[in-house]
């Protein structure tokens, strides 16, 4: 049974503070997370560093923000999430549907 696939588009905003790993690398782990949860990167695009409108922490007041397409089950958002949420390399996570 192959479940349909839906197309989304979600925005990560990144934070390597304190962390060896670049930016490249920890777009590289993210794109991994979205296969473990069934689904297939078909673009990134780096959006580079802003300023936060609303700093929620005064010690980060920017991130590097990336926008990521992908296709995945209906119940891939919600897992990516969730898969995401213990991860310190990511400080937020947008999902929509495309």
């Amino acid at each position: 049974m192959n479940p349909t696939k839906r197309s989304y588009r979600a925005t990560f905003i990144l934070d390597n503070r304190g962390k060896e790993d670049s930016i490249d690398q920890i777009i590289d782990g993210v794109k991994q997370e979205i296969t473990a949860v069934h689904g297939e990167v078909t673009g990134v695009e780096n959006l580079g560093r802003r300023d936060f409108v609303r700093v929620t922490d005064r010690k980060l007041t920017a991130g590097t923000f990336v926008q990521v397409a992908f296709s995945a089950p209906a119940s891939g958002p919600s897992a990516l999430r969730e898969r995401l949420r213990l991860n310190g390399s990511v400080y937020r996570t947008f999902v929509q549907s495309a």
